[in-house]
C-alpha cells in the first residue's frame, strides 16, 4: 500500500527517504511541495529529479480528504464537508477577521466526550483522524483560499477546536502540530496555533512536554457539581486537578495566559453567583475568558442567555481584573457555529440509538 507523504513530520519523512537512499534536502523539497504549494502530483514538482518522482509515484501518494461540499456564510465565514471514508465525513470552518484568519479544524469523527451541550458530542463517535485527515484539512482550506495580494496566506491562524477531543488521539495530534510549526510545512508559530481540551490531565501534560502550543480550555462551569453534569469528564479529572494542569503547562506555553472557554446557557451557568465562583474556580491561574452565546441546535434542551445575562457574567468578570471577550457568533447560517458541528459520523458508540430509547 502506497505510503501517504501528507501525515509525515519532517523526520518521518526524513527516515522514509533514507531508507530509498535519497538526501535528507529531499524531505525539505517534498514537504514545501506538499504542505506550501498545494501540490499532489509527483510530476508537478519540477525541480525533483524526474527518476525520483517515477519512483515516488510507484511507492507513495498524497492523498487528501475527499471534498463533498462547501458552504459560505454571510459573514464570509466558510465550511468544508469532507469524507474520510464511506458514512464518515468531518467539518473545516475558516473564519476571517481583519487582523486574521482562522481556520478550526477536527481531530476526530464525532466526539467521545458527550458534553450535553454540543451538537458533535450528540452525534456519537467513530474513530479518530490520522495525522494526514488532521492536516488534510489545512491543505484543502489553503488550496482553497490561496493567498493575498502581496503573497501572504490567508490562514495566520489554526485552531484544534472542531469535531472531537484533540487530547484523546494524541499521537496524531501532536505529529500534525509538528507538521503546522515546521517552516517547510505550514510554518506558523506556536502563538497561532491552540488545542483546545475539556481537560484530558494525562495527555495535556504530555502535550506540555513534546509540542507546547497556546491552551484554550473548555470549562462551561464554575462548579464540579455543574461541570459532572455538562462535561462529563469532569467526573475523572474534577476542576482543582483541571487547574493544577493549567499552571504546569504555563511554565512553558507560548502565551502566559490559559484561555478558559465558557458557553453562555440560560438559567444554568449564567447567574452573578456563578461568576463569582467562577472567579473563585481559577485563583492562581493565569487566565483570560471567552464568553460564548451558546448556538441552538434541534432537542438542544438548553437555551441561549439573554444579553443581559451575559453581560452581568462579563462585567463581574472583568471588575475582578480579567481579560474577557464575548464571543461573535460567526457561521450561525451554515451551521458553523461553536457547537454546531456535526458532519456525518456512524456512530461506533451507539449514542444517538441510546438517546432516542431514552426519549421514546
Amino acid at each position: 500500500m502506497p505510503v501517504n507523504l501528507l501525515g509525515l513530520n519532517r523526520e518521518a519523512l526524513t527516515q522514509f527517504l533514507e531508507e530509498l537512499g535519497e538526501k535528507p534536502f529531499r524531505a525539505r523539497q517534498l514537504m514545501k511541495w506538499i504542505h506550501q504549494f498545494g501540490e499532489s502530483d509527483f510530476n508537478q514538482m519540477t525541480d525533483i529529479a524526474k527518476s525520483f518522482r517515477e519512483k515516488l509515484a510507484s511507492i507513495a501518494t498524497v492523498q487528501v480528504p475527499r471534498l463533498l461540499s462547501e458552504q459560505v456564510s454571510q459573514d464570509g465565514t466558510r465550511k468544508w464537508l469532507l469524507e474520510l471514508s464511506p458514512g464518515n465525513a468531518i467539518e473545516t470552518v475558516f473564519i476571517p477577521e481583519d487582523e486574521r484568519g482562522t481556520l478550526c479544524i477536527s481531530s476526530q469523527v464525532g466526539c467521545a466526550l458527550a458534553c450535553t451541550f454540543c451538537s458533535t458530542g450528540r452525534q456519537g463517535f467513530n474513530r479518530n483522524l490520522t495525522i494526514a485527515e488532521i492536516i488534510g484539512q489545512v491543505w484543502w482550506a489553503n488550496r482553497a483560499l490561496g493567498h493575498e495580494a502581496k503573497g501572504e496566506r490567508v490562514i495566520s491562524n489554526v485552531v484544534l477546536m472542531g469535531m472531537g477531543e484533540p487530547l484523546l488521539n494524541y499521537d496524531a495530534v501532536v505529529n500534525a502540530l509538528d507538521i503546522l510549526l515546521d517552516d517547510h510545512g505550514y510554518g506558523l508559530s506556536r502563538r497561532r496555533v491552540t488545542v483546545s481540551t475539556s481537560g484530558v490531565l494525562p495527555a495535556l501534560d504530555r502535550l506540555r512536554e513534546r509540542a507546547p502550543v497556546a491552551l484554550a480550555v473548555s470549562l462551561h462551569a464554575p462548579t464540579d457539581a455543574l461541570r459532572d453534569r455538562l462535561v462529563p469528564i469532569n467526573q475523572k479529572y474534577p476542576l482543582k486537578e483541571l487547574m493544577a494542569a493549567c499552571n504546569r503547562y504555563l511554565e512553558v506555553a507560548p502565551r502566559d495566559f490559559v484561555t478558559f472557554e465558557y458557553v453562555m446557557l440560560e438559567g444554568v451557568n449564567d447567574s452573578e453567583a456563578q461568576a463569582r465562583q467562577l472567579i473563585e474556580c481559577v485563583n492562581g491561574v493565569s487566565c483570560k475568558f471567552n464568553l460564548i452565546p451558546f448556538n441552538p441546535f434541534p432537542d438542544s434542551g438548553y437555551r441561549t442567555s439573554r444579553p443581559e445575562s451575559v453581560r452581568r457574567f462579563r462585567d463581574i468578570l472583568m471588575q475582578a481584573g480579567f481579560v474577557v471577550t464575548v464571543r461573535k457568533t460567526r457561521g450561525e447560517d451554515i451551521d458553523a457555529a461553536c457547537g454546531q458541528l456535526a458532519g456525518q459520523v456512524v456512530d461506533r458508540s451507539q449514542r444517538q440509538a441510546k438517546m432516542a430509547e431514552r426519549h421514546a
